[in-house]
């Protein structure tokens, strides 16, 4: 393609023009033997700060994607226009690049599926065009690390699952991985959350960050990618509202934050203040949370829970009926407990913006 490019531009303008890529191989030439002469100033152009210049009467210029240098273009023409004429040269190499990669590059047809930019009716063809499986199990992964760049974390996952033609690994934006991992037909959910741990546990190791991971469900198919990467996404935000001792988040684990997490603010809102009378939080001190999640823990069972608490059972029971007297809600009862752990998870949802 690059080559019918250059070709093209000689015959319209005259003038012979090369491309080389970000190491300095002449990728398409008009005048093969005129260029590669200068490939030792081409080696050396490229590491350098310098955008543009002039060797031995060719015009060189940088041809940059996103801060890198994708490609070096040449043409054997010199004059006040040189410039412009390599800067829309330029422009039309990222475009013919950025045209083929949407057509041939299959972690793009990913990354589109993924983000839903594709007609659900166009996804089987350009499958089986990119010789992409259709009906094979996948999962996506979103792994989220911080104080490490993604590229970092890009080569580490990499490394863990090296077979590109089954694994994808992308990078939508700065603050997060996907790995779009192809199963076999009879995997469950403990390989994947398997998986998962083995991906956070090599980070650790290798890079010394903490990394959480968010799950979605298994996708039949490539077109169900989109719905278990939103799944994921679900997953690390419920995740870090509701499950803050854990790492790994799986959509199928996430229990009553995943309802709450659905409702609106202002039905929440409604509720809590049926019980905690809008902000009055002045009573939950750490002692009566502590004391409110053993006893949880322990399926409300006093004997354990002042055991686990080192306290007497009825330091326990005075506590749990002072919290009966603030609330009107007494946690020994199977049906006040249910309502007063709903109304703890909706007071940390609505102010997940200040724990995220």
């Amino acid at each position: 393609m690059l080559q019918d490019y250059v070709t093209q531009v000689r015959e319209t303008t005259g003038i012979h023009i090369g491309i080389a890529d970000e190491t300095g191989n002449i990728l398409a030439s008009a005048d093969e033997a005129r260029f590669e002469k200068t490939y030792p100033f081409l080696k050396e152009f490229i590491g350098s700060e310098t955008k543009e210049a002039v060797y031995s009467g060719i015009s060189f210029q940088k041809v940059f994607n996103r801060n890198k240098v994708d490609y070096v273009v040449l043409a054997d023409f010199q004059s006040e226009e040189s410039s412009k004429l390599l800067s829309i040269i330029s422009i039309n190499i990222l475009g013919m690049k950025a045209g083929y990669d949407e057509k041939y590059d299959k972690n793009i047809f990913i990354k589109n599926i993924m983000l839903d930019e594709l007609v659900h009716g166009d996804i089987a063809a350009r499958a089986k065009e990119l010789h992409v499986s259709y009906s094979v199990p996948r999962v996506v992964f979103i792994i989220k690390t911080s104080g490490v760049k993604d590229t970092y974390v890009h080569e580490v996952v990499q490394g863990i699952f090296p077979n590109r033609s089954k694994d994808f690994i992308l990078i939508p934006d700065k603050e997060q991985i996907v790995l779009i991992k192809e199963l076999k037909s009879n995997t469950d959910y403990r390989e994947v959350e398997k998986t998962a741990n083995i991906i956070a546990d090599t980070l650790s190791t290798e890079l010394m960050v903490k990394a959480y991971v968010g799950i979605g469900t298994i996708a039949e198919n490539v077109v169900d990618i989109g719905r278990s990467y939103r799944e994921a996404q679900i997953s690390l935000l419920v995740g870090k509202i509701f499950l803050e001792d854990r790492y790994i988040f799986s959509y199928n684990s996430l229990g009553l934050g995943r309802l709450i997490y659905q409702l609106p603010e202002a039905n929440c809102k409604l509720f809590l203040d049926e019980f905690f009378k809008g902000d009055n939080f002045d009573f939950m001190d750490s002692e009566t949370m502590l004391t409110i999640q053993k006893f949880f823990e322990n399926s409300l069972n006093i004997s354990e829970t002042s055991r686990q608490l080192f306290v007497h059972r009825n330091t326990l029971v005075y506590r749990l009926d002072k919290i009966q007297k603030l609330t009107g809600l007494d946690l020994r009862k199977f049906d006040d407990a249910i309502t007063f752990k709903i109304a703890l998870m909706v007071k940390k949802y609505l102010d997940r913006d200040e724990r995220i």
